[in-house]
């Protein structure tokens, strides 16, 4: 790949994909090879059964991802404006629907693209130089890889608007208050601690996980979303892990969860 680094980081028998975006001239910036290659980088580590979860980061100490690569819009007609947001959301909705854990590291700035790129990931640990920030509307333009929808979804109608209409970017510390930021860390101890957090979430039943990332994203009324829960509720009681689950609480031992 151009634009990114993937390895796999092993504790035992769990495993992390760590994908990393790779620009650090260019502050990371997104543009269609980065969107291409994170899209395949995804696919890769979603077929790839040894694999608990995923990782996401930037290279460098300075940006997670700084934003688009504003270069790429210029002299665009509206068809091709349309084109580029709908491709975007096409593959940060593919991250968000990831049937394994996604972590967003943010090690630096999360603007623009970077900040919905971070709101796609399931979860989201930063460094306290991290700034979050949706500063679109200083180019004339607005967001379009969906934060318009997911900041709001996050935050709050207010507060999303907040960001989106001062477009003046927030601190870690603030984003953690607000809720768009799980916890908080140094720079030396971000991917550790981000590591050490999927790795004790590999240790759980794979489908549960599974199920439940599935249900968190349901959307709609709260009665269809009832309704789906319990039907992916009851799925769980196909597998082998809810028994041995059962089994290995009533038995107080330590379940051995497969993934079956």
């Amino acid at each position: 790949m151009k634009t990114l680094l993937y390895d796999l980081h092993l504790v035992e028998d769990s495993t992390i994909a760590i994908i990393t975006i790779n620009r650090p001239d260019k502050l990371n910036a997104l543009n269609a090879t980065v969107l291409s290659e994170l899209s395949a980088a995804f696919q890769q580590a979603n077929a790839n059964e040894k694999v608990n979860g995923i990782l996401l980061t930037g290279s460098g100490a300075k940006s997670f991802v700084a934003g688009a690569d504003i270069s790429g819009f210029a002299g665009l007609s509206v068809a091709e404006a349309q084109t580029l947001a709908e491709n975007g959301q096409q593959v940060f909705n593919q991250i968000a629907a990831s049937p394994k854990p996604v972590l967003a590291a943010v090690n630096g700035f999360a603007l623009g693209g970077g900040c919905e790129l971070a709101m796609a990931c399931h979860l989201r640990f930063a460094s306290e130089n991290a700034r979050f920030g949706q500063p679109e509307v200083n180019l004339g333009i607005m967001p379009g890889y969906g934060g318009t929808q997911r900041l709001t979804r996050l935050v709050g109608l207010g507060r999303a608007l907040e960001m989106m209409l001062g477009a003046v970017p927030i601190t870690a510390q603030r984003a953690y208050e607000i809720g768009l930021v799980n916890q908080v860390f140094s720079s030396e101890d971000l991917i550790e601690n981000s590591l050490k957090w999927l790795h004790l979430v590999a240790k759980k039943a794979p489908l549960a996980v599974q199920y439940t990332i599935e249900a968190a994203h349901l959307e709609g009324d709260l009665a269809n979303g009832l309704a789906q829960e319990a039907a992916l509720f009851g799925k769980c009681f196909a597998s082998t892990d809810a028994k041995e689950g059962v089994e290995a609480f009533l038995n107080k031992r330590s379940p051995k969860f497969t993934g079956k």
